[in-house]
């Protein structure tokens, strides 16, 4: 049923209705988005309440950044409507879900910054400077992939970064910024010598043999994670035995007493990145609560483990 005469707007009255300006209006109406009523008897278009209604539901669909094409299919095809603004709303909240970190995460650099003494704002701002908002972890993916062996198999690899780059949080305080700017700071160094060396048993299991040895060494993590978060002291157990037969089928033995203190000696002599785990812990670690274990504080303590079990052994 068509409007009554009283019904009809100009296009001012609809523009002021809709709140938008008369530009925006024309130029709906220019690309055939926004249906006339009629016209008046000097040619001025005229607008009923489904113009208005129409033109509250496009500006939604723009304000969900959806292309005018996109716009035209919502608006001319009812069944393709759905799934258009199923995909527009999820990528929209994607997209405010990656705008929000970025924000809590300058909050957060800048109270660092303005809470730090006055000496050490020029280094804080380089440091932090370094690092996207939000926080990329590619520095750190690419430290790893120099670390591990060459030719590892991809799925071993994407298992181990997995667990040794940590995620930056949501909702970060300032000490886990400051840590994880540190570690991209760290892991984004050039090595010297221009390349890292790399640990004797990454050698004698290769490749092949290298991501059964980490997959294994991250379940002896697991199973030690509960000791390092109540803090207790190292001591032979599960988690130890589980460690000392990840690295004894690396080296093609059985887990022996031999075995046991040669180990002991090989992963003294093994290079050691404690800060990074240290770092690490405190990315991972809510404001106020205990330190998470990390794979590093899980090698530690099992490192201490095997050498109070060698030592009372002897």
């Amino acid at each position: 049923m068509s409007a009554s005469p009283e019904q009809l707007w100009s296009i001012g009255e609809l523009a002021e209705r809709a709140a938008v300006t008369v530009k925006t209006v024309r130029f709906y109406s220019d690309q055939g988005l926004l249906p006339e009523a009629g016209r008046s008897g000097g040619g001025h278009r005229r607008y009923g309440p489904e113009a208005l209604e129409r033109l509250r539901f496009i500006r939604l669909l723009r304000g969900l950044d959806l292309p005018l094409p996109e716009v035209r299919r919502v608006l001319d095809d009812e069944d393709a409507a759905g799934r258009v603004l199923e995909d527009a709303v999820a990528g929209r909240l994607r997209e405010l879900g990656s705008e929000l970190r970025a924000l809590r995460w300058r909050e957060a650099a800048l109270r660092l910054v303005h809470d730090c003494p006055a000496d050490e704002r020029a280094d804080r701002l380089r440091l932090l400077g370094a690092v996207d908002s939000p926080p990329s972890t590619a520095a750190l993916a690419r430290f790893w992939r120099g670390w591990l062996p060459a030719r590892m198999p991809a799925r071993a690899t994407a298992a181990f970064l997995e667990v040794a780059v940590p995620q930056p949080p949501a909702e970060p305080d300032p000490a886990q910024v400051l840590a994880f700017a540190r570690l991209h700071a760290m892991t984004s160094r050039p090595c010297t010598g221009g390349s890292r060396p790399q640990p004797e048993v990454h050698r004698v299991a290769g490749p092949g043999g290298s991501a059964e040895l980490y997959a294994s060494l991250v379940e002896a993590f697991e199973l030690a994670g509960p000791q390092v978060r109540r803090e207790r002291t190292p001591r032979p157990g599960e988690a130890l035995d589980a460690y000392v037969a990840a690295y004894a089928r690396a080296y093609g033995t059985r887990d022996t007493r031999d075995f046991r203190s040669r180990l002991t000696g090989l992963l003294a002599a093994e290079p050691r990145l404690d800060r990074y785990w240290e770092l690490t812990a405190v990315v991972l670690t809510p404001p106020g609560g205990r330190p998470e274990p990390t794979p590093g504080s899980a090698d530690a303590w099992l490192r201490a483990a095997l050498a109070r079990d060698t030592e009372e052994a002897a």
